[in-house]
Order: C-alpha cells, then sequence, then structure tokens
C-alpha cells in the first residue's frame, strides 16, 4: 500500500546531493528510541523507519547515515509545521487523513488475515485438487510472421514453398514484435494465443508451415518448430503459488463474511458524473 508523502527541503536536498558518498554502519536500537523531541513531541526511531518504508525506490541508493540524518530532519521540520499550524485542515486535507487512515487500518487486517499459517494438509489437499489428477498438456514451439493483407501472406508461402528461409522473411516482412528474433514466438500452451491462431498451431506437425491464418491483428503466416509435453509440477515446485492462492482465499471469504454481517447501504450514484472523481476543484469549497 501506498503512503503519501511529500518531500521536505530537508530530504530533497540529501537526494540531490548524497548520491556517491560512502555508507557508514549503524545498530538498530529499539523502536520506541527517541531520537529527538519538539516542544515536548517525541520523535522516535520508530518513526523513521515508518517513513522509510514510503520513500521511492531510488533512495536506497543513499547512504545510510546521510539517509538517516535526511529523514530526522524532515520529521522535524513536519513537526515543527504541524505544531505551528494556525486553523482548520482544507476539505481536501481532512479527507486525505480520513483516506490515509482507512487504508493502513485496512492494510493491517490484511496483513492479520493472510498471515496465518498454513497446514501441509490445506498445500497437499490444494495440490491435489489442482495438479494431480492434471493430464501432461502439449506445449508448442512456433513462429510467425505477422502482414497486414492476405496477398501478402499468400506470396510468403510461396516463396516458403520454393524454398525461402522462414526466419529471414520473418525479419524482413513481419510487422509483429517478433520480427526482429526470426519470428520466433517460443514455447507456449492452450490459452496463450488467440483461439484461432491456437487453434491453426495444434493442427501442424513440426516443420509445417500454415496457410493464412487471420486474427484481429492481421494475416500470419505460421511454422510450428517443435512441441512438448508439459509434465505435472511436483508440489516443491508449485508451492509458493499454492499458498498465495490459499491466502487470497482466505482474505476473499474473511471479506465476504463481513459483507454478509454488515450492514451496507449504497445510494443511487447513476446521476453523478463518473470523471466528477477527478475534479480536484470539488474540494476547494
Amino acid at each position: 500500500m501506498a503512503i503519501r508523502h511529500t518531500l521536505f527541503p530537508a530530504l530533497a536536498l540529501v537526494a540531490a546531493t548524497a548520491l556517491g558518498q560512502p555508507a557508514t554502519a549503524q545498530d538498530t536500537p529499539d523502536p520506541a528510541t527517541v531520537v529527538a523531541t519538539v516542544n515536548g513531541t517525541d520523535i522516535t526511531l520508530g518513526h523513521m523507519v515508518a517513513l522509510r518504508a514510503s520513500l521511492p525506490a531510488q533512495y536506497g541508493q543513499l547512504p545510510a547515515e546521510t539517509l538517516f540524518n535526511g529523514i530526522l530532519d524532515q520529521l522535524i521540520q513536519q513537526t515543527l509545521l504541524m505544531q505551528n499550524f494556525d486553523g482548520e485542515l482544507s476539505r481536501r486535507s481532512q479527507l486525505l487523513l480520513d483516506n490515509e487512515r482507512r487504508a493502513i487500518i485496512a492494510s493491517e487486517a490484511i496483513e492479520t488475515v493472510m498471515s496465518d499459517e498454513l497446514s501441509d494438509a490445506q498445500i497437499q489437499t490444494a495440490y491435489q485438487d489442482q495438479y494431480a489428477a492434471a493430464e501432461p498438456e502439449t506445449e508448442y514451439k512456433a513462429a510467425h510472421i505477422l502482414v497486414e493483407t492476405e496477398d501478402a501472406a499468400l506470396d510468403l508461402v510461396a516463396q516458403l514453398e520454393d524454398g525461402a528461409d522462414f526466419a529471414s522473411l520473418a525479419r524482413e516482412h513481419s510487422t509483429g514484435p517478433s520480427a526482429s528474433n526470426g519470428g520466433d514466438l517460443g514455447w507456449f500452451g492452450p490459452g496463450v494465443m488467440v483461439e484461432s491462431f491456437f487453434d491453426v498451431v495444434a493442427q501442424l506437425e513440426p516443420g509445417d508451415v500454415s496457410q493464412p491464418v487471420e486474427t484481429q491483428f492481421g494475416w500470419h503466416v505460421i511454422k510450428l518448430n517443435d512441441t512438448r509435453l508439459n509434465d505435472v509440477p511436483a508440489l516443491e515446485d508449485v508451492r509458493p503459488e499454492i499458498e498465495d492462492t490459499l491466502r487470497q482465499a482466505a482474505f476473499d471469504a474473511h471479506v465476504a463474511a463481513l459483507t454478509g454481517k454488515a450492514q451496507i447501504e449504497r445510494a443511487n450514484t447513476d446521476e453523478i458524473d463518473p470523471e466528477s472523481i477527478g475534479n480536484l476543484e470539488l474540494l476547494e469549497n
């Protein structure tokens, strides 16, 4: 979950000037350790860690000491500005705070649900259900030449029948992204290519070249180079995938249960222009 973050001068200056400086080692104290106090308000190491986690990835290139000092300076500046703010928050800022609090707490709830331990029995059962009864699937290694018209495709077929090299014709004539590779599409199985394309591939024998095939992308001339059987994977090879699926299912069930017990009333939004959510001027009133 991304947390909204504004770069203050202290941290922006760190990012602009500190790359390439030598890194220094540091210990890892208790996150409750107070690193600064501003007019009686404590700033802890934990606050710094949380802010560091919200920064863009490029800040990871900075030396640890430089980033440490920049983040501490920023938190001090933010605390001073917060303490000296006189007035009420704008509607926009209050709504952003509401959304951020909601998102952070929801993220914590998600983490709690999805971090539950999975038993070996659960994983084994899911594997059996998904893979054990599956039969090996045929995969295909093919290449194609994509052109705009059927006549152009027919001309290519004629050249191939006369002994022309498929890869050379693909590099010269194909408009597809695989042209530079001689039209090579690599290995693929069912569901990867559009249906009309795959149906023709599945009927070819290795070494065969198809007649022109039309898809929404244009006209294809296809060459099947090889086939293989994709064996059922071992449990350990797909264990992370199964665990992710089980955790997602647990989360979906949790949300469904919460939804079933909740009283949710959706207002009639038919008269609200969907594009209105992009209009920030609505929050200025």
